[in-house]
């Protein structure tokens, strides 16, 4: 994340093309001089928001990039409906596909989504309960647990809506995975009006959201 917010805002995805963010990605990989270095960064960054504290290092440096962020995944998911060839995308991640789920099998399918549940709520290593625990006496489990679950299902949603069409805009498999982050969102900036900038504010606020988990392990 820190390391593409670092090429987004020095342009160096400026004249890239759209099939060119694919080798860029791929270099990323097999440089591991550069994965090093931002490793690097990243741990220290992640030492110094400790060193401040949950609620004044943690808490306030995510609390307003995490509305940004927000905001700006609907405006990256507007783009993406308006893409060409977007009606494919929107297709393959909206319209039920029976027939693959009787040959994966419904119990499968319900285990992999409580499996993700489970990841995506940092239930399973009880990040939930380090963050509880410093929750005001004046907030209601319940209301947190609705609000928790409206968004995380929101961000979700959205997040569907950036990525699937986009695919099929450029004609990227939609089963590569997390990689699609780096592989098909790159495409949707380079092809933006103010690209480098809207690239640039994705991948920091992206970095801020991923030291929520970092600092919690």
């Amino acid at each position: 994340m820190v390391d593409y917010g670092w090429k987004f805002a020095t342009g160096g995805f400026s004249g890239v093309s759209a099939e060119g963010a694919d080798k860029v990605f791929s270099d990323m990989l097999a440089n591991p001089l550069e994965l090093t270095i931002f490793m690097a960064i990243t741990v220290i960054l992640g030492f110094a928001v400790c060193a401040g504290g949950v609620k004044n290092g943690l808490e306030r440096v995510s609390k307003w990039m995490m509305i940004a962020l927000l905001v700006l995944i609907v405006v990256l998911a507007v783009n993406s409906v308006f893409l060409d060839n977007s009606a494919e995308g929107l297709r393959f991640y909206l319209m039920p596909d029976f027939g693959s789920v009787e040959k994966v099998g419904l119990f499968n399918i319900v285990s992999a989504a409580m499996s993700q549940a489970f990841f995506t709520l940092s239930l399973g290593i009880g990040c939930m309960q380090i963050f509880g625990s410093y929750m005001s006496k004046d907030n209601s489990l319940t209301g947190e647990a609705i609000r928790i679950t409206v968004l995380d299902t929101f961000v979700a949603i959205m997040s569907g809506l950036i990525i699937f069409p986009a695919c099929f805009s450029f004609g990227v498999e939609p089963t590569q995975g997390p990689s699609l982050i780096f592989v098909t969102l790159p495409k949707i900036f380079i092809n933006m009006p103010a690209g480098r900038l809207w690239g640039t504010l994705f991948f920091l606020f992206m970095s801020f959201a991923s030291f929520s988990t970092m600092t919690a392990v």
